[in-house]
């Protein structure tokens, strides 16, 4: 019970990195490790009480410092994607870099998930707190950001992520973080018989395959993107809707119900049958981009398994992508000396 730590390996620049394990009186825990503040393992009870790794990583920290995929990654300061790598606050225009054809994904192509963290363990609270101060200027942002990620394991099986930060000039702020879940396990295959609900009855819409929003938000209704009832993810996958043709599935942003600043509220709910496990998302944030792991090819994961085109799923708490630029959207701007604070848990339990 409680914060142990072990090294868990050293980067190629020979820095020696820590995991640090929240393990609760039940014996679920979570792994984090001080590179890239990346969540590694979470084990909880499945139906019978077998422990299960319900994340998809990898062993190695040499993958972790690849990582294309952003396995269990903190992603700042923007997630998802900003419409030709550039937008324009109070008159002037920021230039970030273009990663993903000529947009910027996930603040790369080094983001905070390429980043060091400074560690701090509350026995209290079984938690551990990543500190860094992302530098004026860093990935091309304005402002001197002071940040901070705190995971902690719950008694209720519950992993709780708290994103805390100040700047010193307005910035945009938009944390989450990009674990792939597997409710089955890490390593057993495609989770297209996992059943899903979102409590959002509208979604995001992109342009075309570079997944930028046309900007506005419509509804679910009538389409392959409702999941106001629970259903398989495989279900409606490979629909005939442009949509899903466009992003290889889905890989889009929904509009959670019942947001207010500060609200936290469950969101979502996923299963698996083969295992019982449930998992029950709550946060904060307007918006949850769900995506089904569809680019995920021939990645070599924990214990020598093969990750492949859906073998886990994401639920990243967010504003809507390309909100900088888009004025139908919630806001990602943070004005200089205010608080940026939000919060995302994950809740394990078994169906009935």
């Amino acid at each position: 019970m409680g914060v142990s730590t072990r090294k868990f390996g050293e980067l190629t620049g020979a820095d020696e990195i820590t995991a640090y394990r929240l393990e609760n009186r039940n014996g679920a825990f979570a792994e984090v490790i001080d590179f890239g503040a990346i969540l590694v393992k979470l084990c909880v009870p499945d139906r019978n009480g077998v422990l299960t790794d319900v994340v998809l990583g990898y062993d190695d920290l040499q993958q972790y410092e690849v990582n294309s995929c952003f396995f269990g990654a903190t992603i700042g300061r923007n997630g998802n994607r900003i419409a030709n790598g550039r937008f324009m606050l109070n008159g002037k225009e920021v230039v970030l870099a273009q990663n993903e054809n000529e947009n910027n994904l996930h603040s790369g192509p080094d983001g905070f998930e390429k980043k060091i963290w400074k560690a701090e363990i509350s026995q209290d609270k079984n938690s551990v707190t990543f500190q860094r101060v992302s530098p004026e200027g860093e990935n091309g942002f304005p402002g001197e950001f002071k940040i901070s990620v705190r995971y902690e394991m719950t008694e209720e099986n519950e992993l709780r992520i708290v994103y805390d930060g100040i700047s010193t000039k307005d910035t945009v702020a938009n944390l989450t973080n990009h674990s792939y879940f597997n409710l089955a396990g890490e390593g057993s295959g495609d989770v297209l018989k996992q059943i899903l609900k979102l409590n959002a009855s509208l979604y995001t819409p992109v342009k075309d395959s570079h997944a930028i929003p046309v900007g506005e938000n419509v509804t679910v209704k009538g389409t392959p993107m409702d999941f106001t009832e629970p259903k398989a993810i495989g279900r409606d996958i490979e629909a005939d809707f442009d949509q899903l043709i466009y992003t290889g599935g889905f890989d889009h942003n929904f509009v959670t119900d019942n947001y207010a600043p500060g609200n936290v509220r469950t969101i979502a709910e996923a299963c698996c049958e083969e295992t019982g496990i449930v998992m029950t998302v709550s946060s904060d944030q307007p918006c949850v981009q769900f995506y089904a792991g569809n680019f995920v090819s021939k990645q070599t994961g924990k214990n020598g398994h093969t990750y492949d085109k859906r073998h886990g799923f994401c639920l990243e708490t967010q504003v809507e992508p390309d909100a900088v630029n888009q004025e139908n959207f919630h806001s990602p701007v943070l004005a200089a000396g205010d608080h940026y604070r939000t919060q995302t848990g994950y809740r394990f339990s078994v169906m009935k």
